[in-house]
């Protein structure tokens, strides 16, 4: 599903048909590594189903797609750019493409925005970084298998580091006027994140 969706996005821009294969390989090599126990091939789909339902709200549905694909590019858990290092290389394969400078700064700032998940002055952004985050308000049992993955890409660190440092995370997320910035997510989704988070957080301060 993933690759024929990036294939017949790619399509739209290229019909160097090497080039695509070349480039759905590369990304299903990133987001199969052994380490990405959560931010892999079905975090992408998730974000792509919970946004194809309202795609008639997105102003620059590519823009959208390619920012799915590319966000996660870089994950590496000692390191404080993996957004940065994920934009840039979105922006080098937007201008392969040869796509406009404006709908590339568009895509970038998608990516960016991951980072800290501030609300955008763009609503196509609000509508991708609410969708990153949507995972916080799923039924207990799905967040449950979300945070026990996200645990193992960290397994790095001992758990009373970890525990500290998620939780910081966690409350950081309560400290926002709201997590999720549109109103499609917020009703749906707002409620059952702040008591997934609060649970989570109770979890890990045992």
């Amino acid at each position: 599903m993933l690759k024929e969706l990036f294939i017949s996005l790619l399509s739209r821009y290229t019909d160097d048909v090497v080039l695509a294969e070349s480039l759905w390989k590369d990304l299903q090599k990133k987001y199969s590594a052994r380490n990405r126990h959560y931010h892999n091939l079905s975090h992408l789909d998730h974000i792509h189903q919970d946004l194809v339902s309202i795609k008639d709200r997105i102003m620059d549905w590519d823009m959208l797609l390619f920012a799915i694909f590319y966000h996660d590019y870089k994950y590496n858990i000692l390191k404080q750019n993996n957004e940065e290092l994920s934009a840039k290389k979105a922006v080098i394969v937007l201008n392969t493409l040869g796509i406009d400078q404006d709908r590339i700064n568009l895509c970038e700032e998608h990516i960016l925005a991951t980072k800290g998940h501030s609300i955008s002055e763009n609503q196509d952004v609000n509508y991708f970084t609410d969708a990153d985050l949507a995972i916080l308000g799923s039924e207990w049992n799905a967040y449950k298998t979300y945070f026990t993955k996200v645990r193992k890409e960290y397994n790095y660190y001992p758990g009373l580091i970890y525990n500290r440092g998620r939780i910081k995370v966690l409350k950081q997320f309560l400290d926002m006027p709201r997590i999720f910035k549109t109103d499609h997510f917020f009703i749906d989704l707002e409620g059952r994140a702040k008591i997934n988070i609060e649970r989570e957080i109770e979890l890990l301060s045992r």
